[in-house]
Protein backbone atom coordinates (compact mmCIF):
# COMPACT_ATOMS: atom_id res chain seq x y z
CA UNK A 1 0.00 0.00 0.00
CA UNK A 2 3.01 2.37 0.42
CA UNK A 3 3.44 4.03 -2.63
CA UNK A 4 6.85 6.19 -0.89
CA UNK A 5 9.70 5.00 1.01
CA UNK A 6 9.28 8.12 3.93
CA UNK A 7 6.26 9.86 2.90
CA UNK A 8 3.77 11.23 6.17
CA UNK A 9 1.66 14.37 7.66
CA UNK A 10 -10.13 11.60 14.79
CA UNK A 11 -14.14 11.33 17.70
CA UNK A 12 -17.39 9.37 18.81
CA UNK A 13 -19.99 9.00 21.62
CA UNK A 14 -19.10 9.48 25.01
CA UNK A 15 -15.36 10.72 24.26
CA UNK A 16 -13.05 12.74 26.23
CA UNK A 17 -11.10 15.12 25.39
CA UNK A 18 -8.05 16.45 26.50
CA UNK A 19 -5.56 19.37 24.06
CA UNK A 20 -2.63 18.69 22.35
CA UNK A 21 -0.63 22.09 23.43
CA UNK A 22 -3.39 23.49 26.09
CA UNK A 23 -6.81 21.91 27.58
CA UNK A 24 -9.98 24.20 25.97
CA UNK A 25 -12.33 24.71 28.80
CA UNK A 26 -14.93 24.15 26.57
CA UNK A 27 -15.02 21.56 23.29
CA UNK A 28 -15.54 24.95 21.25
CA UNK A 29 -11.85 26.75 22.47
CA UNK A 30 -9.63 27.91 20.23
CA UNK A 31 -7.06 25.30 18.06
CA UNK A 32 -3.77 24.87 19.50
CA UNK A 33 -1.22 26.54 18.90
CA UNK A 34 2.15 25.33 16.70
CA UNK A 35 4.90 26.16 18.59
CA UNK A 36 6.93 23.01 20.18
CA UNK A 37 7.72 24.57 23.56
CA UNK A 38 4.24 24.41 25.25
CA UNK A 39 2.75 22.05 27.19
CA UNK A 40 0.26 19.38 27.35
CA UNK A 41 -2.44 19.89 30.17
CA UNK A 42 -4.13 16.79 30.57
CA UNK A 43 -8.39 17.07 31.38
CA UNK A 44 -10.49 13.98 31.93
CA UNK A 45 -13.35 15.45 32.69
CA UNK A 46 -13.72 17.46 29.26
CA UNK A 47 -16.64 15.93 27.56
CA UNK A 48 -16.27 16.61 23.89
CA UNK A 49 -19.19 14.17 22.99
CA UNK A 50 -22.43 14.47 25.03
CA UNK A 51 -22.61 10.99 26.61
CA UNK A 52 -26.28 9.26 25.54
CA UNK A 53 -27.56 6.01 26.07
CA UNK A 54 -28.26 5.28 22.39
CA UNK A 55 -26.13 6.92 19.84
CA UNK A 56 -27.38 8.93 16.72
CA UNK A 57 -27.08 6.42 13.86
CA UNK A 58 -27.47 7.27 10.52
CA UNK A 59 -29.67 4.97 8.01
CA UNK A 60 -26.83 2.77 6.13
CA UNK A 61 -26.66 0.35 2.84
CA UNK A 62 -26.29 -3.39 3.34
CA UNK A 63 -22.60 -3.95 3.91
CA UNK A 64 -21.80 -6.36 1.39
CA UNK A 65 -18.62 -8.86 1.34
CA UNK A 66 -17.45 -6.90 -1.88
CA UNK A 67 -13.60 -6.26 -2.38
CA UNK A 68 -12.50 -3.09 -3.24
CA UNK A 69 -9.10 -2.41 -4.31
CA UNK A 70 -7.68 0.41 -2.90
CA UNK A 71 -7.83 4.07 -5.35
CA UNK A 72 -4.95 5.29 -7.66
CA UNK A 73 -3.63 8.09 -6.35
CA UNK A 74 -3.63 11.54 -8.09
CA UNK A 75 -0.80 14.15 -7.71
CA UNK A 76 0.83 14.04 -4.42
CA UNK A 77 -0.24 17.52 -2.74
CA UNK A 78 2.59 16.78 0.06
CA UNK A 79 4.35 14.48 2.21
CA UNK A 80 5.28 13.93 5.83
CA UNK A 81 8.27 12.35 7.34
CA UNK A 82 7.71 14.12 10.60
CA UNK A 83 10.96 15.79 10.91
CA UNK A 84 9.69 19.01 11.23
CA UNK A 85 8.01 20.27 14.37
CA UNK A 86 6.62 23.20 12.97
CA UNK A 87 3.83 21.41 11.01
CA UNK A 88 1.87 19.99 14.32
CA UNK A 89 1.05 20.59 18.02
CA UNK A 90 3.68 19.18 20.28
CA UNK A 91 3.92 19.42 24.18
CA UNK A 92 4.42 16.99 27.26
CA UNK A 93 3.29 16.67 30.81
CA UNK A 94 3.36 14.00 33.77
CA UNK A 95 1.07 11.64 31.96
CA UNK A 96 0.89 13.04 28.10
CA UNK A 97 3.03 13.14 25.22
CA UNK A 98 3.14 14.20 21.77
CA UNK A 99 6.00 14.39 20.20
CA UNK A 100 8.40 13.50 16.82
CA UNK A 101 11.21 11.27 16.66
CA UNK A 102 12.82 8.81 14.42
CA UNK A 103 10.19 9.93 11.52
CA UNK A 104 7.13 9.32 13.28
CA UNK A 105 4.69 11.32 15.48
CA UNK A 106 3.99 9.43 19.10
CA UNK A 107 0.76 9.92 20.56
CA UNK A 108 0.91 8.62 24.71
CA UNK A 109 -0.75 9.02 27.69
CA UNK A 110 -0.60 7.31 31.22
CA UNK A 111 -3.75 8.81 32.76
CA UNK A 112 -7.50 7.12 33.24
CA UNK A 113 -10.01 7.73 30.55
CA UNK A 114 -7.03 10.07 28.66
CA UNK A 115 -7.77 11.26 25.35
CA UNK A 116 -4.75 13.65 23.55
CA UNK A 117 -5.14 14.64 19.65
CA UNK A 118 -2.56 16.81 17.09
CA UNK A 119 -3.38 18.84 14.25
CA UNK A 120 -1.37 20.16 11.99
CA UNK A 121 -1.30 23.33 11.27
CA UNK A 122 -1.85 23.08 7.12
CA UNK A 123 -2.84 22.99 4.25
CA UNK A 124 -6.71 23.07 4.53
CA UNK A 125 -8.29 19.89 2.96
CA UNK A 126 -10.99 19.47 0.78
CA UNK A 127 -10.98 16.50 -1.65
CA UNK A 128 -8.13 13.97 -0.81
CA UNK A 129 -6.72 10.41 -0.64
CA UNK A 130 -4.47 9.87 2.41
CA UNK A 131 -2.05 6.85 3.62
CA UNK A 132 -0.66 7.03 6.90
CA UNK A 133 0.72 3.63 8.86
CA UNK A 134 -0.20 3.38 12.73
CA UNK A 135 1.84 1.61 14.97
CA UNK A 136 0.42 1.07 18.58
CA UNK A 137 3.12 -0.25 20.96
CA UNK A 138 0.97 0.25 23.74
CA UNK A 139 -2.87 -0.62 23.41
CA UNK A 140 -5.39 -2.91 24.71
CA UNK A 141 -8.98 -3.53 24.32
CA UNK A 142 -11.48 -0.35 24.06
CA UNK A 143 -8.18 2.24 23.72
CA UNK A 144 -8.52 3.47 20.47
CA UNK A 145 -6.39 5.82 17.72
CA UNK A 146 -6.93 6.87 14.67
CA UNK A 147 -7.14 9.80 11.89
CA UNK A 148 -9.50 13.14 12.62
CA UNK A 149 -10.65 14.45 9.19
CA UNK A 150 -11.66 17.82 8.14
CA UNK A 151 -11.37 19.57 11.14
CA UNK A 152 -12.84 22.90 11.20
CA UNK A 153 -11.86 26.39 12.81
CA UNK A 154 -14.52 25.69 15.56
CA UNK A 155 -13.54 21.67 15.93
CA UNK A 156 -16.18 20.02 14.03
CA UNK A 157 -14.94 16.56 12.57
CA UNK A 158 -15.34 13.41 11.10
CA UNK A 159 -12.54 10.87 13.35
CA UNK A 160 -11.87 7.37 11.69
CA UNK A 161 -11.43 5.65 14.92
CA UNK A 162 -9.75 1.69 15.27
CA UNK A 163 -9.34 0.08 18.76
CA UNK A 164 -7.09 -2.12 20.26
CA UNK A 165 -9.85 -5.30 20.26
CA UNK A 166 -10.05 -5.14 16.52
CA UNK A 167 -13.24 -2.39 15.58
CA UNK A 168 -13.76 0.08 13.95
CA UNK A 169 -16.46 3.19 13.23
CA UNK A 170 -16.70 6.75 12.19
CA UNK A 171 -17.71 9.39 14.23
CA UNK A 172 -18.73 12.65 13.87
CA UNK A 173 -19.46 16.32 15.91
CA UNK A 174 -20.88 18.99 14.04
CA UNK A 175 -22.45 22.26 15.85
CA UNK A 176 -22.41 20.44 19.20
CA UNK A 177 -24.03 17.56 18.61
CA UNK A 178 -22.71 13.65 18.43
CA UNK A 179 -22.94 10.91 16.19
CA UNK A 180 -21.84 8.19 14.57
CA UNK A 181 -22.29 7.57 10.59
CA UNK A 182 -20.42 4.22 10.51
CA UNK A 183 -21.20 2.73 14.16
CA UNK A 184 -18.74 0.45 15.80
CA UNK A 185 -18.25 -3.17 14.10
CA UNK A 186 -15.79 -5.43 14.61
CA UNK A 187 -13.68 -5.83 11.54
CA UNK A 188 -10.80 -8.47 10.63
CA UNK A 189 -8.46 -6.22 8.67
CA UNK A 190 -7.17 -4.72 12.00
CA UNK A 191 -4.68 -6.44 14.09
CA UNK A 192 -5.73 -6.83 17.87
CA UNK A 193 -3.32 -5.86 20.66
CA UNK A 194 -0.02 -4.47 20.87
CA UNK A 195 2.63 -4.41 18.90
CA UNK A 196 0.79 -4.53 15.82
CA UNK A 197 0.93 -2.09 12.29
CA UNK A 198 -2.07 -0.93 10.39
CA UNK A 199 -1.83 0.91 7.19
CA UNK A 200 -4.77 3.07 6.82
CA UNK A 201 -6.14 4.85 3.73
CA UNK A 202 -9.19 7.40 3.48
CA UNK A 203 -10.25 8.99 0.22
CA UNK A 204 -12.84 12.12 0.51
CA UNK A 205 -14.62 13.62 -2.00
CA UNK A 206 -17.22 15.45 -1.29
CA UNK A 207 -19.72 13.89 0.63
CA UNK A 208 -18.16 10.81 0.59
CA UNK A 209 -15.92 9.44 2.81
CA UNK A 210 -14.05 5.90 2.08
CA UNK A 211 -12.33 4.05 4.81
CA UNK A 212 -8.92 1.62 4.32
CA UNK A 213 -6.81 -0.89 6.67
CA UNK A 214 -4.11 -2.91 5.47
CA UNK A 215 -5.39 -2.85 1.59
CA UNK A 216 -8.80 -3.72 2.68
CA UNK A 217 -12.10 -1.35 2.04
CA UNK A 218 -14.17 -1.16 5.68
CA UNK A 219 -16.52 1.31 4.62
CA UNK A 220 -18.59 4.16 2.64
CA UNK A 221 -20.36 6.98 4.16
CA UNK A 222 -21.73 9.60 2.60
CA UNK A 223 -22.50 12.81 4.83
CA UNK A 224 -22.62 16.59 3.56
CA UNK A 225 -21.90 18.37 6.36
CA UNK A 226 -18.04 19.03 6.51
CA UNK A 227 -16.37 19.41 3.39
CA UNK A 228 -13.01 21.07 4.17
CA UNK A 229 -10.91 21.11 7.08
CA UNK A 230 -7.34 20.45 8.45
CA UNK A 231 -6.09 17.11 9.60
CA UNK A 232 -4.71 15.20 12.50
CA UNK A 233 -4.48 12.26 14.98
CA UNK A 234 -5.60 11.33 18.74
CA UNK A 235 -5.42 8.32 21.21
CA UNK A 236 -7.98 7.60 24.24
CA UNK A 237 -7.83 5.44 26.86
CA UNK A 238 -10.45 3.56 27.63
CA UNK A 239 -9.50 2.37 31.14
CA UNK A 240 -6.38 2.59 33.63
CA UNK A 241 -3.40 1.23 30.95
CA UNK A 242 -1.46 3.33 29.21
CA UNK A 243 -1.53 4.01 25.55
CA UNK A 244 1.04 4.78 23.04
CA UNK A 245 0.50 4.69 18.90
CA UNK A 246 2.90 6.15 16.60
CA UNK A 247 1.90 7.49 13.26
CA UNK A 248 4.15 7.43 10.33
CA UNK A 249 5.01 7.53 6.26
CA UNK A 250 1.82 9.95 5.58
CA UNK A 251 1.07 10.84 2.26
CA UNK A 252 -1.88 12.90 1.43
CA UNK A 253 -2.79 13.00 -2.70
CA UNK A 254 -5.39 14.57 -4.67
CA UNK A 255 -8.57 12.52 -5.50
CA UNK A 256 -7.54 10.18 -8.37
Amino acid sequence: MRRLVLVIGVLGIGLWMSACMQAPATPWAPEPTTTSTSTLTPTPTVIWFPPTSTPTAFSMPAITATVESLPIPGELLFSDDFSDESHWSLGQTRTTSIALGNHSLTLALDQPDGYIYTLRNSPTLDDFYLEVTASPSLCRADDEYGILLRVSSNLDFYRFSLSCNGNIRLDKYFQGKASSPYPKKLSGAVPPGAPSRSNLAVLAKGKEIRCYANDQHLFTINDPSLVQGSLGFFIRSAGENAVTISFSELAVYEVP
